[in-house]
């Protein structure tokens, strides 16, 4: 019987280990899997690549993730919001490397590493510093950049529902990285409000299949 169903929050994410790359989903606080990174904050993972939109808000969440030295590096888009203070002291201080990478690249990077892409040209970047070191073409008259695609070994992610399967559903804008993000990691774990029984998800309404998850865990679970 196929059953992904974990136990607690920090049995779900007690074998990532250090060193690892780590996708964390969410748009500002849209869809952050907070409960999942507490559980990571406790386990005590350090020297992490993490993937995320931005660098954290606050001193919640990839936050407080970041304030207690557990991420060596960090690929994001968005790294210097007005409530980032966080990262911005790590990164002043030179205790954190950061991979900028323009949102709409961030997106396809980590789509193309799970529709097995190679890598693929895009126009953003082109002529700047994101561009330097990276291969460049030009193709029909216009200049392009050659982006790879960023693999992770665990996503966590965060869904409205989800049951024994793996098969999740979103709420509204709180879907935005998950479902790439469930694509592109060896392992994903995503943290849900709800579990259902099978057959209660409506099949015209998953969005994140099971077969691209690996363990679910409810939100209100006991650490």
């Amino acid at each position: 019987m196929i059953d992904k169903i974990s136990v607690s929050l920090q049995a779900a994410v007690s074998d990532i280990q250090d060193g690892a790359a780590v996708m964390i989903g969410g748009f500002g606080d849209a869809g952050i899997p907070s409960a999942l990174i507490d559980a990571l904050i406790a386990q005590g993972a350090r020297d992490l690549t993490i993937i995320n939109n931005n660098a954290g808000n606050g001193d919640t969440g990839l936050a407080a993730l970041l304030k207690a030295r557990r991420v060596r590096k960090i690929i994001c888009s968005f790294p210097r919001q007005t409530d980032s203070h966080v990262f911005d002291a790590l990164y002043r201080a030179g205790e954190i490397e950061l991979e900028l990478t323009p949102q709409g690249n961030l997106a396809e990077r980590i789509r193309a590493a799970g529709a097995g892409i190679g890598g693929f040209f895009s126009p953003t970047g082109y002529g700047t510093l994101l561009a330097e070191g990276k291969e460049t073409r030009c193709i029909d008259g216009k200049h392009y950049v050659l982006e790879s695609p960023i693999h992770a070994d665990v996503a966590l992610i965060k869904a409205l529902r989800g049951d024994r399967w793996g098969n999740l559903v979103y709420r509204k804008a709180a879907r935005n990285f998950g479902p790439i993000m469930a694509m592109a990691a060896k392992c994903t774990i995503a943290q849900v409000s709800e579990v259902v029984a099978l057959g209660e998800l409506d099949p015209e309404h998953i969005i994140t299949p099971g077969i691209f998850v690996q363990r679910v865990v409810a939100q209100e679970q006991a650490k």
